[in-house]
């Protein structure tokens, strides 16, 4: 999909006239709140940072036990904006002394005014209460050190409907300040929700680039870690905070894996260049299905959503020439195979099978079911997962389950959307 199409961008107007409503003023309330959105997580078993204090007033500082900090260490404010006043310190390295993570040193006098600042609401942009959280550190994963500037970078999923619809990469910087954060300085990485492969990068929100500023490390290309369980966690973090349309921040630990950082129920929208893709499609497009769990929205946001890049990185090799009939070799339930003659027809943008052919395969179970796709010819028809082998190449996409093929000899016909990699020849006989 084309950033440049202007009916697939969601602008800010959009956004708040058509999703920020469908989530409720106390789901709202809980998520402006970091000390609110970290007991909510708690109590419902979601991995998040451990929280070592809670100073609501000017004795709570006075009366905190500061020497016990020896290992890293996280200040920020209950309900601040775009990563002001956090502060993240490495280490303690006398016995009064801490260092952040940009190498300065903090005297304990520098750590209370720090904490005073932020009780008299200056890094905050609403609510009442200004108080100050100290929370553990997460580090940075071994997999994303080397391109990350002294901070830890995080994942942002945008979640509707229980279907996690885009996601990027933020990359601390040096004009950040070592925060993961796109208004400060961090870059903005997109990521493909199928593979977790990142695809497109912009910096200062939607200035485009190649390469991690001062190196000759690609943005393009790089694995996501335990992908699949962050989509997860996002999800299942979004639904128990009661939010239909949120942004979910996690961070990666290489032991505890996917951490949710915080939950926005009115996430920016700078993700839609950093994917080179417009949001509002997206929404439009899993708006009315059923989504059973997390595991389920996942899936069909894998289905829905996969990038062309992130297949051209995967098969490096010459596109395989085909026929217009080809027989394919196609993987049903217990990993049983059957041979059928598809027929490739470009006409069409998603794949089909024959209702008779997905029953022998055992793909039509409801626990199979993707969603329902309305068809002008037959009305509302099911998608299911199909997996199938064609000129040595293993495809895996949805297909809409039609009637109308079951007395045809080709009970499969292969659309647009899954022929990409390949070059169709058509000068049949």
């Amino acid at each position: 999909m084309s950033i440049n199409k202007t009916k697939d961008l969601l602008g800010i107007n959009a956004r708040n006239t058509l999703y920020l409503s469908r989530s409720s003023k106390k789901a709202k309330a809980i998520v402006h709140s970091k000390y609110a959105t970290k007991i909510l997580l708690r109590d419902n078993n979601i991995a998040n940072a451990q929280i070592y204090g809670i100073l609501a007033t000017s004795e709570d500082i006075a009366n905190f036990d500061w020497m016990n900090l020896t290992k890293d260490f996280v200040l920020k404010p209950t309900n601040g904006y775009a990563g002001a006043g956090v502060v993240a310190f490495r280490s303690k390295i006398g016995a009064n002394t801490w260092v952040d993570m940009l190498g300065n040193e903090w005297d304990l006098a520098d750590i209370k005014l720090h904490c005073a600042d932020i009780l008299s609401g200056e890094y905050s942009i609403h609510g009442l209460n200004h108080n100050v959280i100290i929370e553990e550190r997460i580090p940075i994963h071994p997999k994303l050190l080397k391109y990350s500037y002294k901070g830890t970078p995080d994942i942002r999923v945008i979640v509707f409907n229980s279907v996690p619809v885009m996601a990027m990469l933020r990359l601390p910087t040096e004009e950040s300040g070592g925060r993961a954060n796109v208004t400060q300085g961090a870059i903005a990485v997109g990521i493909d929700i199928a593979t977790g492969i990142t695809t497109f990068a912009v910096a200062h929100k939607n200035e485009p680039i190649r390469y991690l500023p001062g190196t000759k490390k690609k943005l393009n290309g790089i694995v996501i870690p335990e992908w699949e369980k962050i989509l997860e966690t996002a999800v299942v973090a979004s639904n128990v905070a009661e939010l239909n349309f949120a942004g979910v921040d996690l961070f990666i630990h290489k032991e505890k894996g996917p951490m949710v950082v915080e939950l926005n129920a009115a996430p920016g929208l700078s993700i839609q260049a950093a994917n080179r893709a417009g949001l509002r499609r997206r929404l439009e497009r899993v708006e009315d299905l059923n989504i059973q769990n997390p595991k389920h929205g996942v899936k069909v946001a894998q289905a829905l959503f996969a990038e062309g890049f992130a297949s051209k990185i995967k098969n490096k090799a010459e596109f395989p020439v085909v026929s217009l009939h080809e027989e394919i070799l196609v993987w049903g339930e217990n990993k049983q195979k059957v041979a059928a003659i598809a027929f490739l027809n470009t006409g069409r943008f998603s794949s089909v099978i024959a209702k008779k052919l997905a029953q022998e395969l055992g793909l039509i179970n409801v626990d199979d079911l993707l969603w329902f796709q309305t068809e002008k010819e037959e009305g509302k028809m099911p998608v299911v997962e199909v997996k199938f082998k064609i000129k040595d190449q293993i495809v895996k996409t949805t297909m809409i389950v039609s009637k109308n093929l079951n007395g045809k000899q080709n009970q499969i016909e292969i659309g647009r959307k899954d022929l990409k990699n390949f070059i169709i020849r058509f000068d049949e006989e």
